[in-house]
């Protein structure tokens, strides 16, 4: 099965979080509107261990998509707008590659001389990575509103994102 570590999950869910941020203070005239979220308020509002939380959001840190707000209203925010951030580039940055099969990293394995799947995987590889790539963190805020109930969610924040797991449950089945 295909799945994404938890890791990576946190990472998108947490990214758009801070998007969803930057839209409702775009919108809201107030200059305290809500720019950057804590990392408890993240993981309140999303049922994420913050231990965990931390070090992803620490990790996005230094690998660029996030930078960190010092004060009393501090957490953190984008640091780069969300339409040049790629789901692929987020879950590289946490995960390391991509990898479909093992025989995309090795040369040769038990089957090699005998295989008739490989190449076809490696089509289904390319385009699972076009696709994550195609995603962009913009486009994860498009469908479903930011949950209500846990921690603090930005002002406007609606309905509980449907389904039990993965914010890569709008990729197309």
């Amino acid at each position: 099965m295909l799945k994404l570590t938890k890791k990576a999950d946190y990472s998108l869910i947490a990214l758009r979080h801070l998007a969803m941020c930057e839209h409702l203070s775009e919108a809201n005239p107030n200059p305290v509107a809500h720019r950057s979220a804590s990392a408890k308020e993240i993981s309140e509002t999303y049922h994420i261990p913050l231990p965990i939380l931390s070090k992803v959001l620490q990790k996005l840190g230094k690998t660029g998509f996030l930078t960190s707000v010092q004060g009393t209203n501090g957490g953190y925010k984008l640091a780069r707008d969300a339409n040049q951030m790629s789901v692929l580039e987020v879950i590289r940055a946490v995960d390391g590659p991509v990898i479909l099969t093992a025989c995309f990293t090795h040369d040769r394995c038990d089957q090699s001389g005998s295989c008739t799947v490989k190449e076809p995987l490696r089509k289904v590889h390319e385009s699972i990575l076009k696709l994550l790539e195609s995603i962009s963190i913009e486009a994860l805020t498009k469908d479903d509103p930011m949950p209500e109930g846990g921690g603090n969610p930005p002002p406007g924040a609606r309905n509980p994102i449907p389904g039990s797991g993965s914010i890569l449950n709008i990729l197309p089945s």
